[in-house]
């Protein structure tokens, strides 16, 4: 089931009859703005400032069903889940293949090569029709990449390559777009341009369905290869979510070209938020972004068409095989 997302302002989830409202009081009088059963609700996603009340806390982790708390531009802020799972042998072989800078390094080539090889096909994808010399051009600079990744014996020197290859991805992706997104390149902390803030916010969505997925198989997101351990930062859940990485791009490009999504739904915010995507806007991309993660691929391990979300966990449980059985390498997905 998809999560339940709730941007309304100033709003209040509590729970009534086994059903989870969203309530919102204007001038004294509470208006019941959704309600849906309890037992539907997988996952609550918070934009801002919503409130929740300890009954419908209670209601959810009863049920095992975790709450993302996101700000209204939404950025992580923190999770609300019940108790790990009972995983020990698998968490212990994690940690120790953490231990194993051969195994981390080999792990982190097979990431690194899936991201390579979806955004080099996405370009191609999209390129057929505008036929432009720099997308050809980075389209090249990623092919080379893809060929030196078996060379390289250090993380530091991969993460790297990757960063290089990354940069010549976006600057063949930026042109796809027009001037009026004035979008001339990644960058965030926060996001300079509408397309950065599209970027940034679907990242962090799959981001969130990415940690589930960890933690579904019993992992311990926080463990990663490719990226470093650092407190707070779910590594592994990144490491999972880097080849989807362009699913994500796919999606923004399509909400900016198809009219999903105007220049019109973004305003001008404070320094600290320079741009502002609307709630209306927001809304439309959210559904679009639903939409995307129901669409089904073929798992080149199962073999069966699944849906992205179902995709994330079988490369989830593709990690744990690898680290219980000390096999090191990566089998990607075939989006191409």
């Amino acid at each position: 089931m998809p999560p339940y997302y709730v941007i309304t302002q100033n709003a209040r989830l509590r729970v009534a009859n086994r059903r989870l409202q969203v309530e919102l009081e204007l001038e004294g009088v509470t208006q019941v703005l959704d309600s849906v059963p309890l037992g539907q609700v997988s996952e609550v996603v918070l934009f801002g400032n919503v409130g929740l009340t300890t009954p419908a806390i209670d209601a959810l982790l009863g049920q095992e069903s975790s709450v993302v708390f996101l700000t209204r531009r939404g950025e992580y802020r923190g999770r609300l889940s019940g108790p790990l799972t009972p995983h020990m042998p698998l968490r212990r072989a994690q940690y120790q293949r953490l231990d194993s800078p051969i195994f981390a390094l080999q792990m982190a080539r097979g990431l690194v090569s899936a991201k390579l090889s979806h955004q080099r096909a996405l370009l191609m994808r999209h390129n057929r029709e505008c036929n432009d010399p720099l997308i050809a051009e980075a389209i090249a600079r990623l092919a080379g990449a893809l060929q030196k990744v078996p060379a390289k014996t250090q993380l530091s020197s991969l993460r790297g390559l990757e960063g290089a290859a990354t940069a010549a991805y976006f600057s063949g992706y930026r042109r796809f777009f027009g001037p009026e997104w004035n979008f001339t390149d990644r960058n965030r902390r926060p996001p300079a341009d509408p397309v950065n803030v599209l970027l940034s916010l679907g990242y962090t969505l799959l981001g969130q369905v990415a940690t589930a997925a960890v933690e579904t198989v019993g992992l311990d997101p926080y463990g990663g290869f490719f990226h470093e351990t650092v407190y707070n930062r779910p590594s592994l859940a990144l490491d999972l979510l880097e080849e989807f990485r362009p699913v994500i791009d796919g999606l923004v490009l399509w909400c900016c070209r198809s009219g999903q999504l105007g220049v019109a739904d973004f305003s001008p915010g404070p320094p600290e938020r320079p741009v502002v995507l609307g709630d209306e806007g927001l809304r439309r991309f959210i559904q679009a972004f639903e939409q995307r993660m129901d669409g089904r691929f073929t798992h080149p391990i199962r073999g069966e068409k699944l849906n992205l979300r179902q995709c994330l966990i079988e490369q989830a449980r593709q990690a744990a095989s690898r680290i219980l059985e000390d096999r090191p390498g990566w089998t990607g997905m075939g989006f191409h």
